[in-house]
């Protein structure tokens, strides 16, 4: 007998990161219509060029009915209002530039991607889609995302909580989650040591929020290599491409 076809819109979920920015089509079922896209993250990157380099990903990829993507900062309301890797021309960790830092500021991304595809459109910070993808739904769970900086959320009974930007919260000594956390960070201290500052932040999470579980994503996460606590798990980086269907699921409109 032949297998029946999901049906419901094809979803175009994107991850945006501050190296590389990925895409491809979900069935309704969370199948993945197409291998990836993926192109590096060009800079300087002005809201128009993202904008622009998205829609370039959408040519070789099957036709969509919406579109999710995950974008590494605080969204409110499909606005920016922070994109901590996007404001210096150099990229992540460099110099912001006030032209930049102005082009962002409440930049209503959602509607600019909405127009440009003509089809419906969520952004959100991209731990929020990650966590999407991977939460069970049970309690509260806690989600973090290693990768060029830090991302979190946070789900009650499988719905998405307001996003909270704990990468800027001071961690230690003053120390931001970014800064104790992000890949910079890993590669001055090691990664040996910035496995231990993981696990340490973990517990301060664990302290803060009295987590049920937590998910661990993002690229660097498959760096931890130390055996996990019984209320934590490590994830796929895929989640953040099949969170995008997940996205419509677990947030309201």
């Amino acid at each position: 007998m032949r297998q029946q076809e999901p049906v419901g819109p094809a979803t175009l979920a994107v991850d945006v990161g501050g190296t590389g920015l990925k895409a491809s089509v979900l069935d309704a079922s969370g199948r993945m219509e197409h291998e990836r896209a993926r192109t590096a993250t060009p800079y300087p990157l002005s809201p128009q060029r993202l904008v622009l380099e998205i829609q370039r990903l959408t040519i070789a990829l099957p036709p969509f009915d919406r579109v999710s993507v995950g974008f590494p900062g605080m969204v409110r309301g499909g606005h920016i209002l922070s994109a901590p890797h996007f404001v210096s021309p150099d990229g992540p960790g460099g110099v912001p530039a006030p032209k930049l830092v102005r082009a962002w500021a409440r930049f209503d991304l959602e509607a600019a991607l909405a127009d440009a595809t003509g089809k419906p459109t969520k952004v959100a910070n991209d731990a929020d889609v990650q966590g999407a993808a991977v939460v069970l739904g049970k309690g509260f769970e806690a989600v973090v995302t290693l990768g060029t900086g830090v991302g979190t959320a946070f789900f009650l009974d499988g719905l998405l909580l307001p996003h909270l930007e704990f990468a800027h919260h001071p961690l230690h000594k003053g120390w931001s989650y970014n800064e104790m956390l992000g890949d910079a960070a890993r590669r001055a201290v090691g990664t040996k040591k910035w496995q231990r500052r993981v696990f340490g932040a973990i517990d301060t999470l664990r302290a803060l929020t009295f987590f049920d579980h937590c998910f661990v994503g993002g690229g660097n996460a498959a760096l931890l290599t130390a055996e996990m606590p019984a209320d934590v798990t490590v994830v796929d980086n895929a989640a953040g491409i099949l969170g995008g269907i997940k996205l419509w699921e677990r947030t309201a409109g």
